[in-house]
């Protein structure tokens, strides 16, 4: 027998209480926006194309003075998160990008695509090795773009920062500061590499030196997302179980009422964090790159305006992504989290929900490129049959959170396995003798 929802209005006596539809950022929820019919993957609102936020307007290339004594040598204090001159010691940070441009205000009111500068789709004809004219003394400076965007002047020793956006994905909107030293993060690759060091391969383990940690910063798109779901099904409630005889048998039965059930909320998705490297996108067995993906999330809302110095002492990658290569993987991820959003309105339906159509729409979006910091130990593995693997072990350089990869010494963990299924076996036949 079909009911209507009673979390929709009417109900058939008796029920709980009506639960209110999931709600994000507290909006009511709503069914004025447009829904695709054909369920699937959220798709986009209309737009009238992406509208750009400029956001390196004060930014300069050349050389980054301390505004104390002048000095061109910048680095990261972990300790504070603070730039600090190494000559007179001075300390200042840059401005904070949520603080500048409310980046985590207006989700509800986006339309179609809103994008960082530093967002832009990369043109291919793009150089990515730029010269830099040095103030100071006049040399040409280079800087591989690949690989960063400081490089010293060879005559005076200035160090030459590119802090202005050009479209090859070197320079982001925004850079999330280390905050874990590498002293921490040894300590903490080393502690996980013991935990399985049993089952580890001998070579890894003779090999293994934590002390080889660098500190990188990955490219990722954060992005907010003003979205619309409707999700209609059926759900069963139990209302008795019984037990009946069928012959020498008993078996068990269960009555349960049957609803269809509706969820219509708007959501809001607040810092969704996508890796932007396609090198880090690429999930071949060639490379253990999920590993990045398990030490999320970080605290981008302390991310602050790019400033080459921030980089200095540490490596990075360059994006080579574009949105639209990117929007698919946001797509699912915001149907993902609206089915999430819907999960605490169901717990009436003690025997299940089937969705028959989810549909979610995408009403606006807004895309900004950001550095991530990451402490990464790696491991090129060779395999006898001639394959190889890279295994890493990465650290969330904001918070600690450690995950990796290990090789694993087959024999060994085949002979573990074997000796306890023996015993497993010894103790159930034991258990079952003493037991007849």
């Amino acid at each position: 027998m079909s009911h209507i929802d009673p979390h929709g209005g009417q109900v058939p006596a008796p029920a709980p209480a009506p639960a209110p539809a999931p709600t994000v950022d507290g909006e009511a929820p709503s069914s004025a926006e447009p829904v695709d019919d054909d369920g699937g993957l959220p798709v986009p609102g209309p737009s009238t194309g992406p509208q750009t936020i400029r956001t390196d307007v004060d930014a300069k290339d050349g050389l980054t003075k301390c505004g104390r004594c002048g000095s061109t040598d910048i680095t990261l204090n972990i300790a504070t998160g603070n730039l600090r001159c190494a000559f007179c010691r001075f300390e200042w940070q840059s401005t904070n990008m949520n603080e500048a441009f409310g980046l985590d205000k207006g989700i509800g009111s986006l339309r179609g695509v809103v994008m960082g500068s530093g967002s832009a789709d990369i043109i291919p004809s793009t150089e990515q090795v730029l010269t830099f004219k040095c103030s100071a003394c006049g040399a040409e400076v280079v800087i591989d773009t690949n690989h960063g965007t400081q490089a010293r002047c060879h005559w005076c020793r200035n160090m030459l920062s590119m802090n202005q956006q050009v479209p090859n994905g070197a320079v982001p909107d925004m850079v999330l500061p280390f905050r874990l030293p590498k002293e921490e993060a040894v300590r903490r690759i080393g502690e996980f590499v013991r935990k399985r060091r049993f089952y580890a391969h001998r070579r890894f383990r003779e090999e293994f030196n934590p002390e080889n940690v660098m500190g990188i910063y990955l490219p990722y798109m954060v992005v907010d997302v003003n979205a619309h779901a409707t999700f209609t099904g059926q759900g069963e409630h139990q209302t008795r179980t019984y037990t009946v005889k069928v012959g020498d048998n008993h078996q068990r039965r269960y009555d349960a009422d049957l609803y269809d059930v509706v969820r219509d909320f708007d959501l809001h998705v607040n810092d969704l964090t996508v890796e932007s490297s396609s090198e880090r996108l690429s999930r071949t067995s060639a490379a253990t790159n999920n590993i990045i993906n398990s030490i999320m999330p970080f605290d981008v809302e302390h991310a602050v305006a790019y400033d080459s110095n921030y980089l200095a002492g540490f490596t990075s990658e360059r994006r080579d992504t574009n949105l639209d290569q990117l929007t698919p993987v946001v797509l699912a991820q915001t149907q993902d989290i609206a089915r999430h959003q819907a999960i605490p309105t169901l717990e009436f339906y003690d025997r299940g929900v089937r969705w028959d159509s989810e549909q979610v729409t995408v009403a606006g979006q807004r895309w900004v490129s950001a550095y991530l910091p990451v402490w990464l130990y790696s491991y090129h593995q060779v395999k006898p049959n001639g394959r190889s693997l890279l295994h890493y072990v990465a650290v969330n350089a904001r918070t600690g959170e450690t995950m990796g990869s290990v090789p694993i010494n087959q024999r060994r963990l085949v002979t573990a396995s074997a000796i306890a299924q023996v015993v497993g076996t010894v103790l159930a036949v034991i258990v079952f003798l003493v037991g007849g």
